[in-house]
């Protein structure tokens, strides 16, 4: 399938931008079924916004016991660790 540079008016700012051939591959290959709406500054803005508005979740380190706090809701399955301990964990380093 030949794909050939399409040119789409961002939703948010109304500026031009190219949707280029290659995107549009990815996107295929990805199993992505709609175009972008937003030019790629207003698409990194939106991720920074979310990345920003994360809640806080305060938990207990299963490793030392410290209080800490991490961007998700830990499922009750799982340890969740203070970030030192995460490290060494992640790092093969014994507690």
């Amino acid at each position: 399938m030949a794909f050939e540079d399409k040119t789409i008016v961002c939703r948010d700012c109304g500026a031009e931008f190219l949707f280029t051939a290659g995107e549009q591959g990815f996107y295929l290959e990805k199993g992505l079924l709609n175009e972008p709406q937003r030019c790629p500054t207003c698409r990194a803005n939106r991720r920074r916004e979310r990345a920003g508005s994360r809640e806080m979740t305060t938990v207990v380190c299963a490793a030392c016991g410290a209080q800490t706090s991490v961007p998700f809701v830990p499922r009750l399955d799982r340890p969740v660790y203070c970030s030192d301990c995460f490290e060494k964990v992640r790092s093969g380093v014994p507690r």
